[in-house]
């Protein structure tokens, strides 16, 4: 059944009125900006130098940041956590929306079997304590696009428990060396997304689309034990390739699938922790670095100047790239927590206390899944280290940029190069490539089997690193030919004849003679200015290496002859 359209009237952000389909609704918030998050590129982790938030004042001491996040990811599903309605990104407005999504009078929650599946797992793959009896709770709060006024959650006691995340920093000034760190995740809780609030400024009223009510989530709560907005950018890729390798989130935070909000402070270290302010609704890996950073120093300026840090809500600016208030925070007590009384406890199971004759499909059994864990991505970076002795920042690379390391795979499953030439080209020059036209991997004009190719001609030295540089480019133009056709169309081919290079040789020597005296005295330009002259009359068809090899030996004879 379709929801009809909700219209929210009235200036400024204050209580207002809305006429709501016969009636009329309270709403608090800023009229500028979806209360949902707005749909942005995904980025990868910010390669930003890594801040420690710490900066001088007056007197000579130093100030430490402390943040916290709460992430909110959507549960990869077909239907609702507690409705049969579909799951769809970009449907059109109010078309899925049940009886229980618009909370009409006499409906019932049922709980999705999937979401608690997918809950379950990643609190395993999170190293959290997966609790075989978990409650649900009524989160009190009203606004338009939260038809029940309350939200169903797992306050009291979540599903998941006491975990912890791995993550890898790189520092120094050519960050290359990996410092790893450890953030507790202090538990994991299922709960209801709400609809989305759609401003229409011209119009100066609100649209409500019901679509995303009642989709099913997953709240990540960290402890505060970040300091940066490197680090908490770092987190927050490793948990969206950590639940992309699980399959429970496609975690696409351009389509609102991974959402953050961040608590943030700052203090002497030493000295009680400050006034924390959230930001909220950071949808983008770049902003989430760039809106911590930026609060973390506003509010350091903030009291270096005498003043004081609110207790508030802010959102990001993207565009002036600075944190504006949006309200003062709500107290616990404002949301009413109470047990959802429509729910009886989740119970799970383990293989130890799973009941004697229980049929499968209404149990879920913890260790079954457990067994059913994939590789993660911490156990994929070593095994790339491990199987292709590449260096473990290479390998990071590889993981966070989206699809590479299925095209890093499929060519070397079709080259025979060494896995240090493909490393070298994936990153550097496919890659590169891809940057420089701002492609995805999966935009490329050039297909691993292309890349393959040209990498076997350079490996059996048919052509050399210039001239597959070459035939790269002539790839990339993606007009169906092979690495081999082009090589011969623009005869590319090294050269093989030996006695002729050798001629060659012999009359670019007898030509810059004062060039061979320069080189008998030992003078490194010398030879490689006579390599480049050699390369240049073979159009770049000849081994720079053999060239310095055969003008070396030439020397070497002239040099003892009488």
């Amino acid at each position: 059944m379709a929801a009809p359209m909700l219209r929210w009237v009235g200036p400024g952000r204050r209580w207002t009125l809305a006429w709501v389909d016969g009636g009329f609704s309270h709403r608090r918030g800023p009229r500028n900006g979806s209360t949902s998050n707005r749909m942005r590129e995904q980025s990868s982790v910010a390669q930003q130098p890594l801040h420690t938030a710490q900066k001088p004042r007056k007197g000579g001491h130093k100030w430490a940041a402390v943040v916290g996040l709460e992430i909110h990811a959507q549960i990869s599903s077909n239907s609702k956590l507690f409705s049969g309605s579909q799951v769809s990104f970009a449907a059109p407005p109010n078309s899925l929306v049940s009886f229980f999504d618009a909370s009409l009078p006499g409906t019932l929650p049922v709980l999705n079997r999937r979401c608690v599946e997918a809950a379950v797992m990643t609190g395993l793959a999170l190293n959290c304590h997966i609790n075989k009896k978990s409650l649900f709770d009524r989160k009190h709060y009203f606004y338009a696009d939260l038809p029940a006024g309350y939200q169903i959650t797992q306050q009291r006691l979540p599903i998941a428990a006491n975990g912890s995340l791995m993550f890898g920093v790189f520092v120094g000034n050519k960050r290359s060396h990996m410092v790893t760190k450890t953030v507790r995740i202090k538990q994991i809780q299922l709960e209801q997304d709400s609809g989305k609030s759609l401003h229409d400024d011209l119009r100066s009223q609100t649209l409500i689309d019901l679509n995303r009510a009642g989709v099913g989530l997953l709240e990540v709560v960290l402890e505060p034990d970040l300091s940066c907005g490197e680090e908490a950018a770092t987190v927050v890729r490793e948990l969206q390739l950590i639940l992309q390798a699980l399959g429970t989130s496609r975690a696409n935070m351009a389509e609102g699938q991974l959402r953050v909000d961040a608590n943030i402070s700052v203090h002497h270290p030493g000295e009680p922790l400050g006034v924390r302010t959230e930001v909220k609704n950071l949808n983008s890996i770049r902003f989430l670095a760039r809106a911590i950073d930026h609060e973390i120093q506003r509010q350091i300026d903030e009291l270096e100047s005498g003043g004081e840090i609110l207790n508030e809500t802010r959102s990001f600016d993207y565009k002036l790239g600075c944190t504006v208030p949006m309200r003062d925070k709500e107290g616990r007590q404002d949301y009413r927590f109470m047990p959802e009384p429509n729910l009886p406890p989740l119970v799970l199971y383990d293989t130890a206390s799973l009941p004697a004759g229980a049929e499968s499909q209404r149990v879920i059994n913890i260790d079954q899944i457990r067994d059913a864990l994939p590789e993660l991505p911490s156990v994929t970076r070593e095994r790339l280290v491990r199987q292709y002795g590449m260096l473990p920042q290479h390998s990071f690379t590889l993981l966070n940029e989206v699809g590479l390391l299925q095209f890093f795979q499929n060519v070397m499953k079709e080259t025979r190069a060494e896995p240090k030439m493909v490393t070298s080209w994936v990153l550097n020059t496919f890659l590169g490539y891809l940057k420089h036209h701002n492609l995805a991997v999966s935009e490329s004009p050039i297909t691993p089997s292309a890349l393959a190719g040209l990498l076997d001609l350079l490996d059996r030295k048919a052509v050399s690193s210039s001239a597959a540089k070459q035939v790269f480019k002539e790839l990339w133009k993606g007009e169906a030919k092979t690495a081999a056709q082009i090589v011969s169309e623009k005869q590319l081919e090294l050269m093989q004849d030996q006695e002729a290079l050798e001629q060659l040789c012999q009359s670019m020597m007898e030509g810059h003679r004062q060039v061979v005296i320069d080189m008998k005295k030992g003078n490194p330009r010398a030879i490689n200015k006579l390599i480049g002259l050699v390369r240049k009359a073979t159009l770049n068809r000849a081994d720079p290496a053999v060239i310095k090899d055969t003008l070396e030996r030439l020397c070497h004879e002239v040099s003892r002859v009488p």
